[in-house]
């Protein structure tokens, strides 16, 4: 079993497709692509994404301290890598992109109305990392499509259909099927 180091790289399998939506010191929408981001804490239920200081989302979030996170479908991957591609400093993505914005129940903060998964969330703490900065936010209402909801009421991750990012070879990847059932396929080798 030979491993061949390759360096320090930003390699971990699967980076998410994070949506941050955040408004604009004019108080326009603006949503961006990151892939630097995950759950951070259970109680109280936290996530974490990382932004570049030289993005219009940092300045945003520094300045209203709440965001939302929408989960795209795989049939939004262009629209997604867009958002990640472009500066909300001189472009609106959302007309660019005929997508929605939908202001937050509970954040002052846009998500994007297509996409099946929405986390509203408010800052609760930055962290300096490098080039980056991390942002924790507390989720305070998770939205989801009834469209994708099971028969049990829960988010059908088949039927969300989100994808991911491999950082290593810049590309998008869906998801397959499901292989086990989490806290109980490994109770056989418990002795």
């Amino acid at each position: 079993m030979a491993k061949q180091s390759i360096g320090p790289r930003t390699l971990l399998y699967p980076h998410p497709d994070l949506i941050i939506g955040t408004y604009d010191p004019a108080g326009r929408p603006d949503v961006m692509a990151a892939a630097w981001g995950g759950i951070c804490s259970s109680r109280p239920p936290a996530v974490a994404v990382s932004v570049q200081k030289t993005r219009q989302t940092y300045e945003n979030l520094i300045e209203r301290r709440e965001f939302t996170i929408s989960i795209p479908s795989v049939d939004y991957v262009k629209e997604a890598d867009y958002f990640g591609i472009v500066s909300g400093r001189d472009t609106d993505k959302f007309a660019a992109t005929n997508l929605t914005p939908v202001k937050g129940d509970l954040v002052d903060a846009p998500y994007v109305g297509e996409f099946p998964v929405v986390i509203e969330c408010r800052l609760l703490q930055t962290v300096e990392v490098g080039m980056h900065t991390q942002f924790i936010g507390e989720i305070l209402d998770v939205k989801v499509d009834e469209s994708v909801l099971g028969l049990d009421g829960k988010p059908d991750i088949e039927k969300v259909r989100p994808f991911a990012y491999d950082s290593m070879r810049q590309e998008y990847y869906g998801f397959g099927k499901v292989l086990a059932k989490a806290f109980s396929a490994g109770k056989e080798l418990k002795k």
